[in-house]
């Protein structure tokens, strides 16, 4: 299937939000705060399945309703009893009870970037200000860590999963390539050409007195993090312990098995290698679910198929985070922007739905074995429990041990909470 979205974005389209190309003589998009450590060291693996899941076809079957509502997939039991999900999920449907599902993520935004947006930052998309998405807020109140950017996207960010109004610092570092090519390479590991560790030393010496008497004739909030820039790139390239992280190789070849050998199956097993190692937000895109023609076929054909390849990441990941001790202190959210329309178009296809999304949550406190919200009998509208953008916001935010009550800054001045209003949904964590 291509990657390729219904507005015509492709995933080379794409801000590349992150690089490290600096390593000339431009700067780097990421740093570590100086902020105060948040209190909580809950990490966080955040799935984004780009162009919007069928909410019918995956996790809220309607095997009651007619043919062209319930599409031709059947409902499988679960772990959880009287919780039935779609047949190409077992493994999936195997761990339920370790997982939260949310069945009534409601919006009206029905674009894809405009709703990514809204569900990314708990902010209604606005022409006069960008609001900053989960992984940069969490870069922005965690200490400083020792070579690993804490916000990484794999392989690369949407445009809406950057800083917003917080400065370029606080982007994602973005891994830029397929994690599960012969050939993967991250990107900016390595000194360039001609470049020798020596020589990144003297120029980090002259970036440091070039600021230093820039700053006597200029003061901007953006400029004060001009001097670390430099040092957080050096840090990472000769920092073994950070190329050990993105090393994939060094895992063991049933492991990686395990988890796929695909885009997301690797990007998974990257993205817990990665908060093994320290990083605390870890976003993983996956293309290709914006199925307006024949759903059916593409969510199931090809290697390994969009919902099988689905069902062998995500179980792979929870089981493995389980096993290794990890998933108490790691939140794994699995979303995409909107959901798909309950009838099924004249292509075979659904279209857009923001009125009703899923939402996955393990680990990182979640209690495991429930259902929060119901739609009504063809997956239109919530009935009960619906959960907003905002919502869903201040709960992310609570369960990473952010606070989502405080204010930033904007560059003029402006202070703006991090969440407007919301309320935490209570039962992802009391039952």
């Amino acid at each position: 299937m291509s990657s390729t979205r219904c507005d015509g974005v492709t995933r080379r389209d794409v801000l590349q939000l992150g690089s490290l190309g600096f390593l000339g003589l431009t700067l780097p998009q990421w740093q570590w705060a100086k902020a105060a450590t948040t209190s909580s060291d809950t990490s966080c693996i955040f799935i984004w399945l780009d162009g919007g899941p069928s909410h019918i076809d995956t996790f809220d079957p309607k095997p009651e309703a007619a043919l062209e509502v319930r599409g031709s997939f059947k409902p499988i039991s679960s772990k959880v009893a009287g919780l039935p999900i779609c047949e190409h999920l077992p493994s999936i449907a195997k761990l339920m009870d370790r997982v939260t599902l949310v069945r009534t993520l409601t919006s009206e935004i029905g674009e894809h970037d405009q709703a990514g947006r809204y569900v990314m930052t708990g902010y209604k998309p606005s022409p006069a200000i960008s609001y900053p998405s989960f992984g940069s807020v969490v870069s922005r109140v965690s200490g400083k860590s020792e070579a690993l950017p804490p916000y990484i996207a794999v392989p690369n960010p949407r445009p809406y999963m950057g800083p917003g109004y917080l400065p370029g610092s606080y982007s994602p570092f973005s891994v830029g390539a397929d994690p599960s090519r012969k050939d993967f390479k991250v990107r900016d590991l390595d000194f360039p050409i001609g470049f020798s560790q020596e020589r990144l030393r003297s120029r980090q010496a002259l970036l440091a007195r070039i600021d230093q008497f820039d700053r006597t004739f200029q003061e901007h909030p953006y400029a004060k993090d001009r001097d670390s820039f430099f040092e957080q790139a050096y840090r990472l390239v000769t920092s073994p312990k950070a190329k050990a992280a993105f090393d994939l190789s060094k895992e063991p070849s049933e492991v990686r098995t395990r988890y796929g050998h695909f885009k997301l199956g690797q990007g998974c097993l990257l993205a817990r290698r990665l908060v093994e190692a320290g990083s605390r937000f870890i976003t993983v895109v996956d293309t290709g679910w914006d199925t307006h023609v024949q759903i059916a076929y593409n969510l199931t054909y090809g290697f390994p198929g969009r919902l099988p390849g689905l069902d062998q990441a995500y179980s792979a990941l929870i089981e493995d985070l389980n096993e290794r001790g990890m998933l108490k202190k790691t939140l794994v959210i699995l979303v995409g922007e909107f959901g798909r329309t309950p009838k099924i178009n004249p292509s075979g296809g659904r279209d857009h739905w923001p009125r009703a999304n899923c939402v996955l949550l393990a680990g990182g406190g979640v209690l495991g074995g429930q259902v929060i919200g119901k739609t009504d009998a063809v997956g239109e509208l919530p009935v009960e429990d619906p959960v907003s953008p905002q919502d869903f916001s201040r709960t992310v935010y609570t369960l990473l041990g952010v606070d989502p009550d405080q204010t930033f800054t904007t560059p003029d001045g402006r202070p703006i909470k991090l969440v407007d209003g919301g309320r935490f949904v209570k039962r992802v964590v009391s039952g």
